[in-house]
């Protein structure tokens, strides 16, 4: 089999050879190693690999699956993990010039529960400083600097989790893991044709992970598919005790089986009419497209208004007093001058000054959001709309003052809790990445990957790679 094709193959394609012992996780870990070492830093998509622990892992795992104790579909498959994740031994910068050179002497709980499938760490993923929590004008506020669309590098990636994107879209590794607390898996994903999954909140632990605002901190996959997100989440999900926020074992935990007849045709689906107030009209157009492909198989599929109200600035002042809390000691030592964002620099302090009736009326009215979601999706199973409304932002925008998209999808689904599943729909005339994004009730996961791979076994756009990343090195 070319080397050349191997990197394109989803999870679920390299665990069939893997398993069949057609194919070598020992060369398959050399292959995206190779590629990452060649290809990464034209993207600034890594933050460092770990080639020696990668190396480890692999042949630990070829070993096992000779022996016949093969852990599963991620057995012997690489990865790379978001940079805010602790790796035993390994730096773990969080993005950002105070933390350059913070080490952790224990794993996270998701790196804890890869490696417990067989899974290889090949590198940590760059990111954006402190994952934006103080926030950010340039896609250049990195150690690494402005991460590069492997679509078009004049472009960049999106959100925090900015080097995992372009990590699964370039072919660098099989999967990534990223972070959400606003944004940063479905917009890395959407600007760079990948699948992502945000998982319902509490759900997979956030132990070992730079904490941002905790009541809002996810993490999760970017994968090639919906069906890959799916393994990868069955991997990761689950009860921790060391992690407060955790959901019950009873619910917290995820099982997938792809041989289980999909159930999706008897999916309650609602298309939103209003989660982009602003939308570029080519990712209309793209998104309009895809509709018509869901009315197909979902031909049941009406309408569906999320309610409105102050979302977003409920969302902001949450975020802004719980990154203002867990950066306490860096804004108090003044060392939050070391950012490189001249935003972030300041904003720390500014966030102090919201005052605590702020905080606590805005948890009031997002308690309130939360039983008007839940009225929602009395309605419906999942809802449905572009991932962005626009696609891949220039790499030298200045994020403030460039155009205004409010995303009150992107605020309820954060302030609730709610999964949500990005896959990629289309291309603009510029052959830039558009995404669809699937979102269900908190904990049904399950009904957000049904209807999106449903979507994706009609469909070929989740197939399709960057050009100039397809070729032989």
């Amino acid at each position: 089999m070319p080397a050349e094709e191997l990197f394109q193959f989803p999870v679920s394609e390299l665990a069939i050879q893997i398993a069949s012992k057609k194919l070598s996780p020992v060369d398959l870990t050399k292959l995206y190693l190779d590629r990452s070492e060649k290809l990464g830093p034209q993207l600034n998509a890594y933050a460092r690999l770990t080639p020696e622990l990668a190396m480890q892992q692999a042949e630990a795992a070829e070993k096992e699956i000779h022996r016949g104790h093969y852990r599963g579909p991620l057995h012997g498959i690489p990865y790379a993990a978001k940079d805010l994740l602790a790796v035993n031994g390994i730096p773990t910068t969080w993005g950002a010039k105070p933390y350059a050179n913070q080490v952790f002497d224990y794993d996270a709980a998701v790196i804890d529960h890869l490696r417990n499938v067989g899974a290889i760490l090949i590198g940590k993923a760059a990111m954006i400083e402190l994952a934006g929590g103080l926030g950010y004008r340039f896609a250049s506020a990195s150690l690494q600097g402005a991460t590069k669309n492997p679509w078009d590098t004049a472009c960049w990636t999106c959100g925090s989790s900015s080097g995992s994107g372009a990590i699964v879209a370039a072919g660098l590794a099989a999967f990534a893991i990223g972070t959400e607390t606003w944004g940063s898996i479905v917009c890395p994903s959407a600007f760079c044709g990948v699948s992502g999954l945000r998982p319902t909140f509490g759900r997979v632990s956030t132990f070992g992970a730079m904490a941002l605002a905790p009541s809002m901190d996810k993490i999760g996959p970017l994968a090639r598919s919906a069906d890959d997100c799916a393994h990868i989440f069955a991997a990761i999900a689950g009860h921790d005790p060391r992690d407060r926020n955790t959901i019950p074992i009873d619910k917290a935990a995820f099982t997938y089986s792809p041989s289980v007849e999909l159930k999706s045709h008897a999916l309650r689906v609602g298309w939103l009419t209003n989660a982009w107030p602003n939308i570029d009209p080519q990712v209309q157009t793209v998104v309009t497209a895809a509709q018509a492909v869901l009315k197909k198989f979902f031909p049941r599929m009406r309408e569906a208004t999320l309610p409105t109200g102050p979302w977003e600035e409920v969302g902001t002042i949450v975020v802004d007093v719980e990154a203002a809390a867990s950066y306490r000691d860096l804004i108090r030592s003044g060392k939050v001058s070391d950012l490189i964002d001249p935003l972030g620099q300041i904003s720390g302090y500014l966030c102090e000054q919201i005052s605590a009736a702020d905080y606590l009326q805005a948890l009031k009215i997002r308690e309130l959001l939360q039983k008007k979601i839940d009225e929602l999706f009395e309605s419906f199973d999942v809802l449905v709309a572009a991932s962005q409304p626009t696609p891949a932002s220039p790499i030298e925008m200045n994020l403030e003052s460039g155009p205004d998209y409010p995303d009150p999808l992107g605020a309820i689904g954060n302030l609730c809790g709610l999964p949500a599943l990005s896959v990629p729909c289309g291309f603009t005339d510029h052959h830039l990445p558009v995404g669809l994004q699937f979102v269900s009730r908190a904990g049904d996961d399950l009904s957000a990957i049904q209807a999106a791979k449903q979507f994706q076994q009609h469909t070929t756009w989740h197939r399709q790679h960057p050009p100039q990343f397809t070729k032989p090195l």
